[in-house]
């Protein structure tokens, strides 16, 4: 299981494995562009200038927020002065395959705010580790209990659009099965075995569930280590701290999630080209 830790090799752009879905990839290039801007000594204002942009609209391409059209590419990698047909044809093929839409989008309408942005960054993932405090979290999740949750902290939610949560709950742990399976890792707060969600029965099945998700090969290694307890540390501020490890290098991210949607991103910083 990767350890959620930047080994500092050097940046070299890359597609990664095939599997990636457009979330990563526009985070790839987003960050393989901002590099050969900066390599360039090139400012952000400069460069949008040049492409009759926003510098705002650059920054969003820049850190994989947004998608970037194939003739924006062409321009910048003209102006950075990258020649190589092999690379030039590498990016390409970010941008487009970072254009395709996921599964999640078909729910933008009942989503908190940036939870698309973390469902595809998680559906990416090969590996998860998470600390909660506050209820189980949602890979785990039996159908009952998102449904209970779902109305007990949206009641303002028609029940049509609760339904609708309770299948992207459920939809989002397809990257449990599969062929390559993301590697998981859970630790829980007791308070959330002991904080009643539901009915008796519906915690049963839960904490069931998570007996059964503690016994399957892979899924919770012993003895979480020391960047886990650290993690749990910063848990106690948001409920929930995530760390994703994507399948290439330096597809490490840590997120933090309240029930209002998710509060914030961050990457390890990528070491400069040698």
């Amino acid at each position: 299981m990767p350890d959620f830790v930047n080994h500092g090799e050097a940046s070299t752009v890359s597609a990664g494995p095939a599997s990636a879905g457009p979330t990563m990839r526009r985070r790839r290039l987003g960050a393989d562009l901002r590099q050969l801007r900066e390599q360039n000594s090139l400012r952000l204002e400069e460069v949008a200038d040049h492409l009759g942009v926003a510098p705002s609209t650059l920054s969003r391409i820049e850190t994989g927020k947004a998608p970037t059209r194939t003739s924006y590419l062409a321009f910048m990698l003209d102006l950075y002065g990258v020649a190589d047909p092999a690379r030039r044809r590498l990016l390409m093929d970010l941008a487009r395959e970072g254009q395709r839409k996921g599964w999640w989008m078909a729910y933008e309408d009942v989503l908190p705010p940036g939870m698309g942005t973390y469902l595809g960054l998680e559906a990416d993932a090969s590996a998860l580790l998470t600390f909660q405090e506050q209820v189980v979290p949602g890979l785990v999740r039996t159908t009952d209990y998102a449904r209970a949750l779902i109305a007990a902290r949206r009641p303002d939610l028609a029940a049509e659009q609760a339904e609708r949560l309770v299948t992207v709950q459920m939809r989002r742990q397809d990257v449990l099965r599969g062929a390559e399976p993301i590697q998981l890792r859970l630790i829980l707060d007791e308070a959330v075995l002991l904080r009643s969600v539901g009915s008796p029965g519906i915690m049963r099945d839960q904490l069931t569930r998570l007996i059964d998700a503690g016994r399957r090969d892979g899924s919770i290694p012993p003895g979480p280590p020391a960047r886990a307890v650290a993690l749990a540390c910063m848990g106690a501020l948001e409920g929930a701290v995530i760390a994703l490890a994507g399948q290439a290098p330096h597809d490490e991210l840590l997120a933090a999630r309240a029930v209002a949607g998710v509060l914030g991103l961050a990457s390890p910083p990528r070491p400069p080209a040698t």
